[in-house]
């Protein structure tokens, strides 16, 4: 007798089926089950199948049916690791790398991936891993445990705004800066650190130093200077010059003694999706993807909420020359909050005539529908897992709108990109040439200083034609979104989120005329109370600490020039709202700038509404273009520098908000000032003055 592991499962299906039938027939005298005859076979016979696919799943896992999976065959791991959850390492006895980034618009990350898959070239015995910040740990007190295990680590970290990390950095770096007087614990650690910020900005690559400095006193050694990476001018180069610093320390650690061989020259791998194109016909269902994008639980930079564009107005007045703004978006329904002071990210759309542009360099059709996959189809990653998400399958005039960024200048790994597809053997000399440290100084007057867009880079080397899965990949960099303050308080605007947006409008060094991706769709938004067909924006709320104070008797100034006014729109909408509740309101005093009072004195109405309502204290005004000297913000603080300085003396709030590379630090300036001659302070008390304001929260900066 075979035994019952061996037998056929149809057999088995068989046996129950004729088991079932022979009971049914010996039962037929009955006239019950004659009567209902048909409806036992049908349940008898479901159930047979029901248990037949039950043994048919247990027999192919125990008959030796299931596909064995060779070596050859299993997933590659990815570049970048979660490490949240802990996983045991094993030893391999390799020396172990990581490779930490903190990113806010995907530069770090690439920085971080392009040097680990160039290192893993170079030390074939050492193991990189890259780790976003935001992953390395679950929880805040994970952080010590899993640093003092690390011997070599590297940090990418860019600084925003005003000396802000980014927000997958956030986390950490508040746990890193805060506690400072743990002693030497890091010395088993060995470390570099490359900055990524703008010369421009006052705190430039402040987060990178702070981080370098903190890890130095802690007993970690520093291998290599920290490097300070500046996008006001070219941050490739600048990457490329600490590299070179990096690879001799590395080479000093990461080789064995007896290998004294050459390093082996490393060319950089185009990276290049994996594209599968797909019948014309499904691009009906391309934006079914949008049809749950409200039904996250958190709405984040991955997960945005879908909102509609409710109200749009311009604020100018028809004698102006330019344009601002005012927008509202539609949240009721969709679950997403907002605090007064927070930001609202916006991924907004190209234009059409801009795609169009790119569809005529690409030599490619609009309608072409297509997904792009990070894998193989084995399911192997690509490059390690260097590339970005892949964006849902789309016709190309979609993926040229929403996810392309078009107008920025190309970086040199994207010249490389379109040289490798010239046919033209003259452009794609020109193009490596441009890319290369020879052509350094011809790539920053010819494509940087002069403002060249990648699609004008394209025009200029029309034979260069790189395939959809190069150009998503390599040479288009994905469309980032936009962060505007929000101008509104949920106390008063709770289903709305509101947003005072200027409209950027330029000629470039080269005579092409600029326009703002963002702020050239809001205003030509099409709004709800306009027409049901309304445009609408995946849009999401980034917190910030710019917050009124806890204690709402205490005095407050604002300083915000132009659209600088809008977090104090929502300030002051807060204010009126607690004093509508009965709260007692400390003094308040807002000093705000434009040109001229009958061109662009956004909100007029508005904040006399405020002054009438006790909301705000006094408005003051300055005037840039109305008497015979230039007039700003900074001039009216002088001029009131006794009421400025009583009010700090009082344990007031000082809060700036707008351009961070004039205005904010003219206003810095000022307060110093302020400080010095009212305090009757030196110099060097003064700042340290300021400085404490900084620290204790009571000076805030929203700037960009």
């Amino acid at each position: 007798m075979q035994s019952s592991s061996s037998s056929s499962p149809l057999n088995l299906m068989t046996s129950i089926l004729r088991s079932n039938m022979n009971k049914l027939n010996s039962s037929i005298e009955d006239p019950s089950i004659m009567e209902k005859r048909e409806m036992v076979m049908v349940l008898t016979t479901s159930i047979a199948v029901l248990i037949g696919c039950v043994i048919l799943l247990l027999w192919r896992r125990t008959s030796g049916g299931e596909k064995k999976v060779g070596a050859g065959m299993m997933k590659k791991q990815e570049l970048v690791v979660r490490v949240g959850k802990e996983v045991e390492e094993v030893d391999d006895g390799r020396k172990k790398v990581t490779v930490f980034f903190g990113t806010q618009t995907g530069t770090a990350e690439g920085f971080a991936k392009a040097l680990a898959e160039e290192a893993k070239a170079r030390y074939d015995k050492a193991s990189f891993r890259v780790v976003d910040l935001d992953d390395y740990a679950a929880e805040d007190d994970d952080y010590e445990a899993k640093l003092k295990k690390e011997n070599f680590a590297l940090f990418f970290l860019a600084t925003y705004g005003d000396g802000e990390p980014t927000d997958n950095a956030a986390r950490f770096y508040k746990w890193f800066t805060e506690e400072t007087e743990r002693g030497e614990w890091l010395q088993k650690l060995r470390y570099g650190v490359f900055g990524l910020g703008n010369r421009q900005y006052e705190h430039f690559n402040k987060v990178a130093k702070e981080v370098d400095e903190i890890l130095a006193a802690q007993g970690a050694k520093r291998i290599v200077p920290v490097g300070m990476g500046d996008d006001d001018k070219c941050i490739e180069d600048d990457f490329t010059a600490w590299r070179e610093l990096l690879w001799p320390e590395l080479d000093r650690v990461l080789h064995d003694d007896e290998n004294t061989t050459a390093t082996t020259p490393y060319t950089a791998t185009i990276l290049e999706y994996r594209v599968v194109f797909h019948d014309p016909t499904d691009a009906s269902l391309e934006n079914k993807s949008w049809a749950n994008a409200n039904g996250h639980v958190v709405h984040d930079a991955q997960h945005p909420c879908r909102a509609n564009v409710a109200v749009r107005r311009e604020l100018h007045t028809p004698a102006s020359d330019r344009s601002c703004i005012h927008l509202e978006f539609d949240i009721s329904g969709t679950g997403l909050e907002y605090e007064t002071g927070d930001h609202v990210g916006v991924y907004c759309e190209n234009l059409k005539e801009t795609v169009e542009e790119a569809e005529r360099l690409l030599g490619l059709s609009p309608d072409t529908y297509f997904s792009i996959h990070a894998d193989t189809e084995e399911g192997l990653p690509i490059s390690g897992g260097s590339l970005a998400p892949p964006f849902p399958p789309c016709t190309l005039r979609t993926a040229l709108t929403r996810y392309a960024d078009l107008l920025n200048f190309p970086k040199k790994s994207a010249l490389l990109a379109l040289a490798a597809h010239a046919s033209e053997p003259s452009e794609a000399e020109r193009l490596r040439y441009l890319a290369s440290p020879v052509g350094k100084d011809e790539y920053s007057q010819w494509v940087v200083a002069s403002q060249r867009s990648l699609l004008e880079v394209m025009a200029a080397f029309p034979s260069a034609k790189p395939p959809l899965g190069v150009f998503f990949a390599s040479t288009a960099p994905r469309l980032q979104p936009r962060y505007y303050s929000i101008s509104s308080s949920p106390r008063v605007a709770p289903a709305r989120i509101h947003v005072t947006c200027s409209l950027v409008y330029k000629t470039t060094p080269i005579g092409r005329i600029h326009k703002g991706v963002c702020s050239t769709w809001m205003k030509n938004a099409v709004p709800l109370e306009e027409s049901p067909d309304c445009c609408w924006a995946p849009i999401f709320v980034r917190q910030s600490n710019f917050k009124l104070p806890a204690e709402t008797s205490v005095p407050i100034i604002m300083i915000g020039p132009g659209t600088g006014l809008a977090p104090f729109r929502g300030f002051l909408q807060e204010r009126f709202a607690l004093k509508e509740d009965g709260a007692e309101l400390g003094q308040s005093i807002f000093f705000f700038g434009c040109r001229n009072r009958k061109m662009d004195f956004i909100y007029e109405d508005e904040l006399r509404n405020f002054i009438e309502s006790g909301a705000l204290s006094e408005l003051v005004v300055a005037f840039s273009r109305e008497g015979p000297t230039k007039e700003y913000v900074q001039h009216k603080m002088m001029d009131r520098a006794s009421d400025v300085w009583n009010m700090l003396s009082q344990g007031g709030y000082i809060y700036v908000c707008g351009d961070a590379k004039g205005m904010a630090r003219d206003v810095h300036r000022a307060i110093h000032t302020i400080a010095q001659e009212q305090g009757s302070l030196s110099s060097t008390q003064a700042e340290s003055m300021v400085k404490n304001l900084q620290m204790s929260g009571r000076y805030l900066r929203d700037v960009w």
